[in-house]
């Protein structure tokens, strides 16, 4: 049996529904929860509710750490509640999601931004004194989209979640390459709903500003979370591609951005590092195509920083097999390949000479 959300709702006014949601999926048919919220949406959100939900209590979640996890954990535990509402972005459902495992209800999650593909991912992503962790969580019970409350998030972190869902085919073309050479264990179902919902997103003509285009995206990071949830790992939505977005925020957390930026250029360098033209344009095609960066300088680094980078990402997750560790590459070679892949990458974009006046064949 394959565990999936009981409902999955991506459409306009569906926050609005919640009330009636809960109780026939009979998930809350009293409407006793405990709804997280975010201190920007929150105040706003919680207006909506002010006829109904009478049996919810609001909680309100001031960070992404494990301390502010353990504190939603505390306030929840001093009442008894059918399950617990996340309404927000990243930071509210990773926040929820591991207060819920901890205290052990189920929970739903209630997407106000598509950054990334935690909104139906059985992982919940927090900071922590080491820097940031991953912890296995359940996966939400149901998943709510509303496409009102998206429309008013910030463009940039809606165009984050496009970088992190086209990074899911050098995700699993890592998974592939450590089932061949390291016989890695590989679950078909969970590369199939991987690529699935990154190559609809990649094939999409549509813009962060039309509903059909972050109808698709929406799903195809649900679907993504069900990937994962399938595989019992992230492997199907993470490689080399998060191993360079972990290691910016370790070593340059001041300066770390959108992780679907991070990990969208991952995904682009890991291609070209494989040697797969076709999938590197594809890839920079996309990414350029919404606004994302595909250089190291458009997300603010400089090419020995990315080097940096890039060197020290194995590290960020031991004893996983992705085309950095397959590579190996050597200081030297890693500037000159980093050189190469910025030259292509500019030169795909942008002109077919670079800045020092060579002309690439793209």
């Amino acid at each position: 049996m394959i565990p999936a959300p009981l409902v999955v709702q991506v459409r306009r006014g569906a926050l609005g529904e919640l009330g009636r949601m809960l109780a026939d999926e009979r998930i809350s048919p009293s409407g006793r929860v405990a709804i997280a919220v975010g201190t920007t949406n929150g105040p706003v959100i919680r207006e909506t509710f002010r006829h109904g939900l009478a049996g919810a209590d609001w909680f309100t979640v001031d960070g992404c750490t494990i301390n502010a996890a353990i504190r939603l954990v505390e306030q929840i535990r001093r009442q008894r509640y059918d399950a617990i509402v996340g309404i927000g972005g990243g930071t509210v459902l990773d926040v929820t999601k591991f207060a819920a495992a901890r205290i052990g209800l189920p929970m739903v999650a209630v997407a106000t931004n598509l950054a990334h593909d935690g909104i139906a991912s059985p992982i919940s992503t927090l900071d922590n004194d080491a820097g940031r962790g991953s912890y296995s969580v359940p996966a939400p019970i149901a998943v709510l989209v509303d496409l009102d409350l998206i429309s008013q998030a910030p463009a940039g972190s809606v165009r984050g979640g496009i970088g992190d869902i086209v990074s899911n085919l050098s995700a699993t073309a890592d998974w592939e390459a450590a089932h061949a050479l390291r016989g890695e264990a590989i679950d078909g179902l969970a590369v199939s709903l991987s690529r699935t919902a990154a190559q609809a997103v990649i094939d999409h003509p549509g813009t962060v500003a039309d509903d059909a285009f972050l109808t698709t995206l929406a799903e195809g990071l649900v679907l993504s979370g069900m990937a994962m949830v399938v595989a019992g790992t992230s492997r199907p939505a993470s490689g080399a591609c998060h191993e360079i977005s972990h290691a910016i925020d370790l070593l340059y957390p001041e300066r770390r951005g959108f992780h679907g930026e991070q990990v969208g250029l991952g995904a682009a360098f890991a291609w070209f590092l494989r040697g797969d033209v076709d999938r590197f344009h594809a890839t920079v095609d996309c990414l350029h195509r919404h606004g994302l960066p595909v250089t190291p300088l458009q997300l603010g680094f400089t090419l020995d920083e990315f080097a940096e980078i890039v060197a020290f990402a194995p590290r960020t997750r031991p004893g996983r097999f992705t085309v950095l560790e397959d590579a190996a590459l050597t200081p030297a070679r890693l500037a000159v390949t980093i050189a190469e892949f910025t030259d292509h990458a500019y030169a795909r974009t942008q002109s077919p000479v670079t800045p020092e006046g060579r002309v690439l064949d793209v």
